[in-house]
């Protein structure tokens, strides 16, 4: 193999070269893909559509946990569905407010191949004393468990496959269920330019559930074609109102030091362009 093409889009597509084949399977839900890349590093594709890379990895991790975390103010419990990688695990273990982080993960060979190829995603985090792993699927993990949490963090594949579920109405809805009061959902969305269908549905999808949703970005280079979106859920509009004096009292008192994150990173993550805003039925940024 000397080159990889990632298979997201059936007419547009980004191609790596594969410098180094590390490892390669077919495991029981998934085609695992590990190779490296002089630019990227080690990258992570599972069903042929990249997952995780070593260079750029830290800004999807980093805003998909902090942002919730320090926009609650007293996290003590997180769920996160999917993130086999470990990445979005060390992001929250950092918080040492946190008392409890169980993660559920359908394919126990994405964890093992991760934690050898991938080590700096965790970082460790799987030895935490305060985590609990779980293998099974995450909507029926929702939909049985009776633990409540303050946040619940899906980052989960595309729409395709093993996380098409996780797009579904009765997902979030399980997750409502599954979220303390003031508690908030968060979920990996895709690129807008080029899956507005997808944020449009999980837009419908929330409005319907929950008292506040939105939506917020960062760029991420290896998730090509704009800004990467993540949706926001709670039945606390404080929360997105949050002030960035309060943000950066928090933050400072994490005493966590970020490589993309920052209060001011975060309060304007929030601001939407005009095109996004009219697809998800909203008029203007509320609460900016």
């Amino acid at each position: 193999m000397r080159n990889f093409s990632e298979t997201l889009y059936d007419a547009y597509a980004q191609e790596f070269r594969v410098d180094e084949l590390l490892h390669e399977v077919k495991t029981d839900h998934q085609h695992l893909l590990i190779f490296k890349n002089v630019t990227f590093g080690r990258v992570m594709a599972l069903d042929g559509i990249v997952q995780t890379t070593e260079k750029d990895e830290f800004i999807y991790h980093e805003m998909m946990s902090h942002v919730p975390i320090f926009a609650h103010g007293n996290v003590e419990s997180v769920l996160i569905v999917g993130g086999g990688d470990g990445g979005m695990l060390r992001e929250v273990c950092r918080h040492d407010a946190v008392r409890h982080v169980t993660q559920v993960e359908i394919d126990q060979a994405v964890i093992d191949m991760c934690r050898r190829y991938l080590p700096g995603h965790s970082d460790g985090a799987y030895d935490d004393p305060r985590v609990n792993i779980v293998i099974d699927d995450g909507i029926h993990f929702v939909r049985e468990t009776e633990q409540k949490y303050d946040i619940i963090i899906s980052d989960s594949t595309d729409p395709i496959g093993p996380g098409e579920a996780l797009f579904t109405e009765s997902f979030y809805a399980a997750c409502r269920k599954c979220l303390n009061p003031g508690g908030i959902l968060v979920t990996q969305n895709g690129v807008a330019f080029h899956q507005m269908d997808e944020i449009r549905q999980t837009s419908r999808h929330l409005e319907s559930l929950f008292g506040d949703w939105h939506f917020y970005t960062a760029a991420v280079p290896s998730y090509v074609g704009g800004a990467m979106y993540f949706a926001w859920a709670t039945d606390e509009p404080c929360h997105r109102r949050i002030g960035i004096a309060t943000l950066r009292e928090r933050y400072r008192k994490s005493g966590i030091t970020s490589r993309y994150y920052n209060p001011e990173i975060h309060f304007s993550a929030f601001a939407l362009p005009q095109y996004v805003l009219k697809a998800i039925g909203k008029t203007d940024n509320e609460y900016l």
